[in-house]
């Protein structure tokens, strides 16, 4: 099978399971102001695929009827149904060995092809679909036999062990998960890790520390850095130690060990009282690092490296280096799990579009900001088997706690957006501003991307259900240098989280980048191991010659603060 074949069965086994169904930036950011709830009122677009299923009478009837006969083959026991082979969710062998339980699953699987059948039955646009379809999915889902207490195996078994101790300890954990944002199931406890002893642990120290933002220098561990240094910047909705997680875990640990000069930017928590801190504010915030990093290191140039909300940020940045004449202060420029173009996630209508982003900024606005656990909430219902309903059994039916695990603790630790962030995230994303010449703004200059030809890394994730890795991959066409595009193993940030010595781990990589992301994976080759690794290669080809490392961190005007991860990565 060819390597493009393969990555499209991954993907479409992926989608089998809803854990592929990406979102754009618009709708997460205006359904986690307005509730996620919204989304499962489909409005016009439920109108429409009414409508065209009834324009098409013979494909709804051979749907029913093929359920119908599907039924009666499961009812006396010759159905060849079966659930995905991978399915965790009926991994018991209660579910094969007892037939009204293996009846049950089968008449699942079978009412669940018939509901996402009839939606691509209906041709709806993409816009309709996406949303008829993530109504359907999460019914779907929700309606599996293993979320019910009275079917699931496992749960009987744990009722009959403990004397029901498991759902009296299963209700407890429900009024507390439920009585504060997010209300979904908790994915790890809130004492699972301790930052600074078991997560963010790299030695370094905040050499600046700004209303906005603490900028951290790492702790060199070779004899020899590279002259430029390299600065990250994390998202603005989350936490920077999504990059430095726990030791053999940390992409800032594995760029120290391989000689490379790393400072990362902190981002504070806002409040109310930040409610007006907008694009310019942490744009400038970005050009600040800059300016302590060049006198720090006594280095005129800096590399980039952005994630997500982070790169849409960097890459203004760079675009307004790039109107005043300054883009030869960036040596290089990494983006991962980013999306600039929206143009296949915004929303259908952009009458619609607007108003439902007046309504959702406007609620930002009264408070301030965006609450962080929101979002979280948000991103759950994306992909409610793995995100919602596994921890339902979990940890209300089975009456256990979640296990530990370091990226979903780092998920449940959000960061505050500030209202005008959230309203000019927004206008970006309906409006798709960063693909047109003068599209946005940045500090006063007009934002162009094809003026940054500042040679590019751009990462993507094959089974990311945020970020396409279609999407990413529409940075190489917008940036005007040169880009070498990688797409990972995995989804989110687990495609960031990919230290060497996994024997599973793998990369694509290929020498062009044309137009069409799917040419460009034909063409792709597997590469066995990281992409930290193949990262540090190329970075290392930017950022100079070695020279020795610095004595101490800071400098006589940015001495030491206080030891890394500082002190705004404990706000809460």
């Amino acid at each position: 099978m060819s390597t493009a074949s393969s990555a499209r069965e991954r993907v479409h086994e992926l989608d089998e399971d809803g854990t592929d169904a990406a979102a754009p930036l618009d709708l997460l950011l205006t359904d986690a102001a307005l509730g996620p709830l919204r989304r499962f009122v489909p409005g016009m677009s439920g109108v429409r695929f009414t409508a065209n299923l009834a324009r098409r009478p013979t494909r709804v009837a051979d749907r029913g009827w093929a359920l119908l006969g599907e039924l009666a083959r499961i009812g006396v026991g010759r159905s060849e149904l079966a659930a995905h082979p991978k399915d965790r969710r009926f991994a018991d062998e209660g579910w094969l060995h007892n037939p009204m339980l293996a009846r049950a699953v089968q008449t699942y699987v079978a009412v669940g092809i018939a509901a996402r059948g009839l939606v691509a039955d209906a041709d709806l646009d993409w816009g309709d679909e996406q949303r008829v379809r993530f109504l359907v999915d999460n019914l779907v889902d929700a309606s599996s036999p293993s979320n019910n207490p009275l079917l699931n195996p496992q749960v009987l078994k744990a009722v009959i062990d403990t004397g029901g101790g498991n759902l009296l300890a299963g209700s407890r954990r429900l009024i507390r998960d439920f009585a504060t944002p997010p209300r979904v199931p908790s994915m790890v406890e809130p004492d699972a890790f301790e930052i600074g002893a078991d997560l963010a642990v790299t030695p370094g120290a905040v050499v600046l520390r700004t209303d906005v933002f603490e900028l951290i220098q790492y702790t060199p561990q070779t004899p020899k850095v590279r002259r430029v240094p390299l600065l990250i910047v994390p998202p603005t909705i989350n936490k920077y130690y999504v990059i430095d997680l726990a030791e053999q875990r940390s992409l800032v640990e594995h760029l120290v060990r391989s000689g490379q000069q790393v400072f990362v930017i902190s981002w504070r928590n806002p409040d109310a009282r930040h409610a007006q801190w907008g694009l310019d504010t942490y744009g400038r915030a970005v050009i600040e690092a800059m300016n302590a990093m060049r006198t720090i290191c006594r280095e005129d140039r800096t590399a980039l490296f952005a994630l997500c909300s982070g790169g849409m940020l960097a890459s203004m940045v760079l675009a307004h280096l790039a109107h005043v004449g300054e883009l030869d202060r960036v040596a290089a420029f990494s983006l991962a799990v980013t999306v600039l173009d929206q143009a296949r996630a915004g929303m259908p209508s952009a009458l619609l579009s607007r108003k439902v982003a007046a309504a959702a900024t406007a609620v930002s606005q009264r408070k301030g900001y965006l609450d962080g656990r929101m979002l979280a909430e948000v991103f759950a219902w994306l992909r409610p088997n793995d995100l919602i309903w596994n921890y339902w059994v979990n940890n209300y039916l089975l009456g256990k706690s979640p296990k530990a695990f370091d990226i979903l603790f780092w998920n449940a630790d959000p960061v505050r957006m500030t209202a005008a962030m959230h309203r000019a995230f927004i206008e970006l994303a309906v409006t798709n501003g960063l693909t047109v010449p003068g599209g946005s703004m940045m500090l006063g200059a007009p934002v162009d991307l094809t003026k940054v030809d500042t040679d590019s890394y751009v990462v993507a994730g094959i089974a990311d259900h945020l970020c396409t890795w279609q999407s990413c991959y529409r940075t190489t066409q917008l940036l005007g240098g040169d880009s070498r595009f990688v797409l990972s193993t995995s989804g989110h940030i687990a495609s960031m989280v990919n230290p060497p010595g996994n024997d599973r781990a793998s990369f694509r990589t290929a020498k062009r980048n044309p137009e069409d992301p799917e040419q460009w994976l034909e063409s792709a080759e597997t590469v066995t191991g990281s992409w930290w690794e193949d990262y540090v290669e190329w970075l290392g080809a930017r950022t100079g010659p070695e020279r020795n490392k610095p004595r101490g961190p800071g400098s006589a005007a940015f001495e030491p603060l206080c030891p890394a991860p500082g002190t705004y990565v404990h706000d809460r």
